[in-house]
């Protein structure tokens, strides 16, 4: 026994053959010389500690290449890293949410590489403000009297309120409007957290403008009006209408709030989506401020939007949590481009990939699942059908809207459907899709025509 596994240790090859070898000569080619040289030496230690631990020879026998490029995929790439979104949730916040055109990304990069007039005023040959850049284009495409940006819609939230709201002051909210996101991020708790105390009026289910009149006090700091973005009440149900609020508080001189969540810039009913605000309409009935999200419906980086009265932007430029919420000069580069397709009007649902996805023609994604279908029915163990589905938004908007799509189910004859997504998850460009009875499922609405052949590659790989 000792003497096979001394030869077994002898038959390890050493870290400079294993770096004259082909196959390392192209994995240096793709990661630093350190990394491969790392999970060399960390292979050949596992390998000479099972030998010592007395494992089985044909344990000890498994290929080492295999072995190293496993590790290189695992240690020797980013973090962060693209992966193909196969869900069919458009805007999934787990995996990043909007991605951003080409077009974006090339301003994205010409601004990063070099030197920029963040916070200088060209004009002047002096110090100026980063709020200027996207200033002009969100009061154009919201109508609002001024606007400005920080780094998320629950940063917009918080500032609005702790800024226009005196500490102990009552913000007045619908039950029914009292909305939790992702993150465990609700709305009282933000409250709470910039000092307004919670004000509570009407049922889940029903509102009305009496129960505002009848709240309103010398103490009321601002009503909040909240779209639930994520989820719907249906039934006996009753809101009060924004234009109605707008009338209330010009009469008692509060404020009016209005957090949008989603963010929509054009109207989507045409496409058959009734449930979802549009900024400029909201804006036009003459609320105070408006919040929305960056990176849900508009398509854009992260980011959170504060549109309104210039009188109460000004107060919230000024506060002091503005500079510790403000965003970099990438969010303002990307965020540029894509508000400029909108101002620009030309093929808005083409140019905004968000859009382009969940507006996309079903018989398009159809063509996308018969390619993946085609491109995998002559794996011996797998079985590929492709089928009707429904996609979602996701990223909570619009909720409860379906959008026809083409799934591809997978089924492998040895491998279960866990087992099969862990597999197609640690592959040099992970793959994420959706599990339902025992069948792995690939949305192609979410999936790029850039990526089929990967994906085809992927299951190649795994049925070998």
């Amino acid at each position: 026994m000792q003497q096979t596994r001394n030869n077994a240790l002898r038959g390890l090859p050493s870290v400079d053959k294993l770096l004259q070898s082909e196959e390392t000569q192209k994995w240096l080619k793709e990661y630093p010389r350190r990394v491969v040289l790392k999970a060399i030496r960390e292979v050949l230690e596992e390998r000479r500690s099972e030998l010592l631990s007395g494992s089985a020879e044909n344990e000890i026998s498994r290929n080492i290449s295999d072995a190293i490029e496993k590790k290189l995929l695992e240690s020797g790439s980013f973090s962060l890293k693209p992966v193909i979104n196969a869900t069919g949730i458009v805007i999934h916040t787990n995996l990043g949410r909007a991605p951003l055109s080409d077009k974006t990304l090339k301003h994205l990069t010409t601004i990063a590489s070099g030197y920029s007039n963040l916070e200088y005023d060209l004009k002047a040959g002096s110090r100026g403000k980063r709020h200027v850049h996207l200033r002009a284009l969100l009061k154009e495409l919201t109508g609002a009297e001024d606007a400005m940006v920080v780094n998320n819609n629950a940063a917009a939230v918080f500032l609005a309120l702790t800024a226009l709201t005196s500490l102990n002051k009552e913000v007045i909210v619908s039950r029914g409007e009292l909305i939790e996101i992702g993150g465990s991020f609700r709305i009282p708790d933000i409250m709470a957290a910039g000092g307004a105390i919670l004000k509570e009026v009407g049922t889940t289910n029903k509102t009305h403008l009496y129960d505002y009149e009848n709240a309103v006090t010398d103490n009321t700091g601002l009503i909040l009006k909240v779209h639930r973005s994520n989820f719907q009440l249906t039934g006996f149900t009753e809101e009060v209408e924004t234009a109605d609020l707008v009338k209330l508080v010009s009469k008692t001189s509060k404020i009016l709030m209005y957090d949008l969540g989603s963010g929509c810039l054009i109207d989507l009913k045409p496409w058959g989506i009734h449930s979802e605000p549009v900024v400029s309409e909201v804006v036009k009935t003459g609320v105070d401020i408006v919040t929305f999200s960056g990176d849900k419906l508009l398509g854009g980086p992260q980011c959170g939007v504060i549109a309104g009265k210039q009188k109460h932007i000004e107060l919230l430029r000024k506060h002091p949590l503005a500079r510790a919420l403000r965003v970099d000069k990438f969010t303002i580069s990307a965020m540029e481009s894509v508000l400029m397709e909108y101002a620009n009007g030309d093929d808005i649902t083409k140019n905004i990939p968000i859009l382009e996805m969940l507006l996309c023609d079903p018989d398009k994604i159809k063509e996308r699942a018969l390619k993946i279908e085609q491109g995998l029915k002559s794996l011996p163990n797998f079985t590929v059908t492709v089928r009707e589905d429904d996609s979602e938004a996701g990223g909570g908007s619009l909720p409860c809207v379906k959008f026809k799509t083409y799934t591809v189910l997978l089924k492998h004859s040895e491998i279960s459907a866990e087992q099969l997504q862990k597999l197609s998850r640690i592959t040099k460009t992970p793959l994420i899709g959706r599990i339902k009875d025992d069948t792995l499922i690939l949305d192609a609405r979410t999936i790029f025509d850039s990526q089929l052949q990967e994906i085809i590659e992927i299951f190649r790989q795994i049925d070998k």
